[in-house]
């Protein structure tokens, strides 16, 4: 079948084949399908469905229509506060159906790792763009809720020295807590903090370990971007910390 090249893929070429997508099977590829089958016997629709490994050793996904934020400038829906209302109420219909279950283990529950813009696709409902699903569950591993709402605000806030109004991303930063219905904020900053440092010496790390997507992503100035990011967010902690009080 005739295979088209999906944008956005800048780590791993991914494709379309009629109604699947095909990508390059991460290394943990029978964590992501079991997850991914467990999703879906809940009934939940917001990730594709599963459906094993081709014969070019690719996972074979469901193609899910929909406008994919992937892009720098998009529509003023996907930014809005009911798009933000909406993808942290997601993040909490997915947890709960990993919570206690033998995928989280010991942990809390299944997180994405990789909550952004860039792998949510969003449909209009209501006369708006909203967010219905989440993709690229590459990462997805047990761990804690705080783990996946933390990288939530820090993406979809876009969290960094582009903030033009401070109160306004504090405001917005509650409204992602409040919408999941995080018990416990305390730690919700620094758990940014947390994911921002991560992020930056882990292209540093595997860039100079001769990784190519990570060497594009290092010329690309993501290092650079993810560690203004941080500072940024380390000189404003104490404004942010206060709106979640």
């Amino acid at each position: 079948m005739h295979e088209s090249s999906l944008p956005g893929g800048f780590v791993n070429h991914v494709v379309r084949v009629g109604a699947t997508v095909r990508r390059p099977a991460p290394a943990r590829t029978r964590f992501v399908g079991d997850l991914l089958k467990l999703l879906e016997a809940g009934g939940w629709s917001g990730a594709p469905r599963y459906h094993g490994i081709d014969e070019e050793g690719r996972e074979v996904l469901t193609y899910l229509d929909g406008h994919v934020a992937w892009g720098p400038r998009q529509p003023p829906e996907v930014h809005s506060d009911g798009s933000l209302l909406r993808v942290a109420q997601l993040v909490r219909e997915f947890h709960d159906l990993t919570a206690g279950t033998e995928l989280a283990g010991s942990h809390e529950v299944v997180c994405h790792n990789d909550l952004a813009p860039r792998n949510t696709v969003y449909r209009p409902v209501g006369g708006a763009l909203r967010p219905v699903a989440f993709i690229d569950w590459d990462l997805a591993a047990p761990g804690a809720r705080i783990h996946d709402v933390a990288h939530v605000c820090w993406q979809y806030l876009g969290l960094g020295p582009g903030i033009a109004d401070l109160s306004e991303a504090a405001r917005r930063l509650r409204l992602i807590a409040d919408a999941y219905g995080l018990v416990d904020r305390r730690d919700l900053v620094p758990v940014i903090l947390w994911w921002q440092d991560r992020c930056w010496r882990g292209i540093e790390a595997a860039a100079g370990s001769g990784d190519p997507a990570m060497i594009r992503l290092r010329e690309a100035g993501a290092v650079a971007e993810v560690r203004q990011a941080h500072q940024w967010l380390s000189e404003h902690r104490a404004h942010m910390d206060r709106a979640l009080r």
